[in-house]
């Protein structure tokens, strides 16, 4: 649920030297972890906490933030009504005096309804307090597309937010929605005060002077914001936890860069936050493993980089029809053919020599990574998620596929030619290099090509990943801890892009298998948890047997440094890196 940065949207700690966390403990060395509000802290007692993000904020108000530069210096003021823990799951830290479930009658039976109890005597950091109407309001705010929030997505399918009474609202949505926390959750979901916003719904947000000072009701309140520069904060003394927040003010600084960042926080020791640290792995894992004054974490998200096959026929020579649904691939349409350019895919040989082995992304042959719970045990013994050059070669001579004099393969008139395409992108492209070797050894011809990242993404550009006009094509995307938004809008039958619909559906690959839309046609009204775990490991499974798509790194979705004199932080790849910002001490 955290924003996405790198593909279309909407992210296990790293072993690195004795400063850096074990993969199988998400707690920072130094830190009691656990869950939110854990610790026990007097208020005010430390001085200023210093945190350096690399990219400026430009605005302060989560919905209409373009990164988390700008919502993550706006969760220390204005919160949601729950948090997303690293394992998904929602936390009571926000708004909300409880989770809703369906055994507690906050969830109804089938999925069309959230009831939110909120906390009491809550109040604003201006004194006034804090209510339900607050709740329906930015509902107003945020689902009017006049607003153009930036968080707009997270209003799909949400027919209404009503306040019950003072202490209560119901989400309602249009039809049953497995992911409860849709709407009013996490780095998305935060809460304005109505009467500093009522002025601003619709048109009117665009020049919001509020969104430079929101009033809100989290651990600290904003004291100056310097737009491009620095956000200074005042703890707020109408928080409703009276031991808490420890630090008595709090410094949001922008103006280096990633380099830079890591020099403060392993080397200068100078301050105690610094975010998304993409430096090159092995300067980086030097720096971390030589510091006395910081702690790298990296913590992997659900966003995977993939190989995504054309099940339509990108031909030039079709016109109008090219990479439409109704046509079919040359030669994806053969399993084995899709089966040999996977067991050709060299994924760890991408994870250490491109993700830092570990720093920015590990291997996998899941498509669905995330939560772990839900990431499928079974793929590791899969012959696809296998690199073997000689099972792949063998592949297509059984099949057929006969080497020419070129050592190109083909079936009669029909060569295994590529045209691999990605946007401009150091990593992917190089991924590009790396594969195209591979597999132009076991008889494929690869053409690579590259897009500028804003026309790649961009729904109707004929050089884009939606028209999809190449044969393969990779990118990285992932989902919310509800997995079935992301799975069905990517394979199902129902979401394939086309030019009748703009090419505006989420299912680029064209692909289409009635098994499994029927798994997610039952993972869309399952209320058990464990029958929906099992559902999605099966829907993940098909995907990979089916070679619908060739998973290849897990990303990372946190790589931050951390002093290691601070404590509490417990990094969610779900959430906004300063959601529990109210429990850290020193």
């Amino acid at each position: 649920m955290r924003p996405r940065i790198a593909g279309f949207g909407v992210a296990a700690l790293v072993a690195i030297a004795a400063c850096v966390l074990p993969q199988t403990d998400n707690t920072p060395t130094g830190t009691p972890g656990g869950s939110s509000g854990a610790l026990v802290s007097q208020r005010g007692a430390g001085g200023d906490l210093k945190i350096l993000y690399w990219q400026a904020p430009s605005t302060l108000n989560p919905h209409q933030a373009t990164g988390p530069k700008d919502s993550d210096p706006a969760r220390l003021v204005l919160e949601p009504l729950a948090s997303l823990g690293k394992d998904g799951q929602a936390i009571a830290n926000g708004l909300a005096a409880e989770i809703p479930t369906v055994a507690n009658g906050g969830i109804a039976r089938d999925f069309t309804s959230v009831t939110w109890k909120l906390r009491q005597g809550v109040k604003w950091s201006d004194g006034t307090p804090f209510t339900a109407d607050d709740v329906a309001f930015t509902y107003q705010y945020q689902c009017n597309p006049a607003t153009a929030a930036t968080t707009f997505a997270r209003c799909d399918g949400v027919q209404s937010v009503v306040s019950v009474d003072a202490n209560a609202v119901v989400v309602t949505y249009r039809s049953a929605n497995p992911f409860a926390f849709q709407w009013g959750v996490g780095p998305e979901g935060a809460i304005l005060n109505r009467d500093q916003y009522k002025g601003c719904l619709g048109a009117r947000a665009v020049d919001c002077a509020a969104d430079k000072k929101p009033t809100g009701t989290g651990p600290y309140k904003i004291r100056d914001f310097k737009v491009g520069n620095v956000v200074t904060y005042d703890l707020n003394d109408q928080f409703r936890d009276p031991n808490k927040p420890f630090f008595r003010t709090v410094t949001f600084k922008a103006g280096t860069d990633a380099d830079g960042a890591a020099r403060a926080i392993f080397q200068a020791g100078d301050i105690d936050y610094a975010w998304n640290l993409q430096v090159d792995p092995n300067t980086l894992r030097n720096m971390a493993a030589s510091s006395q004054s910081g702690n790298l974490v990296t913590i992997l998200g659900s966003s995977v980089e993939r190989v995504e096959l054309n099940f339509s026929d990108p031909s030039a020579s079709l016109g109008e029809k090219r990479s439409e649904p109704e046509t079919k691939h040359p030669f994806f349409t053969d399993k084995a053919v899709r089966r040999a350019l996977a067991m050709a895919t060299n994924r760890e040989a991408i994870a250490q020599r491109i993700y830092g082995d570990g720093v920015f992304g590990k291997p996998t042959c899941n498509i669905l990574a995330a939560p772990e719970v839900m990431s499928s045990p079974d793929t590791k013994g899969f012959d696809v998620c296998k690199f073997d050059l000689n099972a792949a070669n063998a592949e297509l001579e059984q099949a057929g596929w006969v080497k020419g004099a070129d050592g190109v393969r083909a079936k009669g008139a029909t060569k295994l030619k590529i045209l691999f395409q990605t946007n401009v992108n150091a990593r992917r492209e190089n991924t590009q290099l790396l594969l195209k070797k591979d597999w132009e050894s076991v008889g494929f011809s690869v053409d690579t090509r590259s897009e500028p990242f804003s026309s790649f993404f961009l729904t109707t550009s004929p050089g884009g990943a939606s028209r999809f006009f190449a044969d393969v094509q990779t990118y990285a995307d992932g989902g919310d801890p509800d997995p079935t938004a992301y799975l069905a809008a990517a394979w199902t039958t129902e979401q394939i892009a086309a030019k009748a619909n703009n090419w505006l559906l989420g299912n680029r690959a064209r692909y289409s298998n009635k098994d499994f839309d029927a798994l997610i046609a039952q993972l869309r009204v399952e209320a058990d948890t464990t029958k929906r775990t099992q559902l999605a490991i099966q829907a993940n499974d098909l995907l990979i047997q089916d070679v619908a798509v060739i998973p290849l790194i897990q990303r990372s979705a946190v790589t931050s440094g951390i002093a290691k004199s601070l404590k509490g932080v417990d990094p969610s790849p779900w959430d906004s890196e300063m959601y529990n910002i109210a429990d850290w001490t020193k």
